[in-house]
């Protein structure tokens, strides 16, 4: 049996037996608990009632956090001319087109976000078996495939989060860190939980929504009262 060191016995004696709390207590248990040497992330999951290995039941979307993620945020823009200038002006940290395909073939992925002009996605597109898996290929879906580079620049850096469903239809993302006060981490997860519901696929059957976790990077989750985690 695994053993667990004294913060971790505590954070899990803490949360033991303690299921479907309301929003506000489940946020204030986990912010409690979120005591490591570093600033963690608190972070939600989301199991939803759907098999995204079917076209219309698959789940994803963005949604701009009202208080943003805590987190800094690089990202990549494949643009020429006038858009990566843009680009660059709106506070991109990587522009470019053949060059920054290069790079990444090279292994050298230093970013967290990558946006691309439509004209780009034939240079792109070559990045698939990379960029795929690492769910950053730009998607004009999910906004990332635009003429309006530097908005879609601002939104990522303001604190846009993307989500997809994975293939036990679960969702998870973060939504802030634990040294936000806990009426912003409140309003991050409603925005979250409020964009998962908009984003209902037309194929979805039965329940939805079926159960809400929030934790911290290190700390045990809580499942919270889905009432109170859709606002209603």
């Amino acid at each position: 049996m695994a053993k667990f060191g004294k913060r971790t016995r505590a954070a899990r004696e803490a949360v033991a037996g303690k299921e479907l709390l309301a929003l506000s207590e489940a946020v204030s248990l986990i912010k409690s608990n979120a005591t490591a040497k570093f600033d963690e992330t608190i972070e939600i999951s989301m199991n939803l009632g759907v098999d995204p290995r079917h076209a219309d039941q698959m789940v994803r979307g963005t949604v701009n956090l009202p208080n943003g993620t805590g987190k800094t945020v690089r990202v990549a823009v494949f643009a020429r001319g006038a858009k990566a200038d843009e680009a660059t002006a709106a506070g991109a940290d990587i522009v470019g087109a053949e060059d920054l395909m290069e790079t990444i073939q090279s292994g050298k992925i230093d970013f967290d976000r990558c946006i691309a002009t439509p004209d780009m996605m034939p240079i792109v597109g070559r990045l698939g078996k990379i960029l795929g898996p690492r769910n950053l290929m730009p998607n004009p879906k999910i906004g990332t495939v635009t003429m309006d580079v530097a908005e879609a620049v601002t939104a990522a850096k303001g604190g846009q989060v993307q989500f997809k469903a994975e293939k036990a239809g679960v969702i998870h993302a973060g939504v802030g860190k634990a040294s936000f006060d806990a009426k912003a981490l409140e309003e991050n997860i409603l925005a979250f939980v409020d964009a998962v519901a908009k984003a209902k696929p037309t194929g979805a059957k039965g329940t939805y929504m079926k159960k809400v976790c929030v934790s911290s990077t290190m700390g045990p989750g809580v499942s919270v009262d889905l009432t109170s985690a859709t606002g209603n």
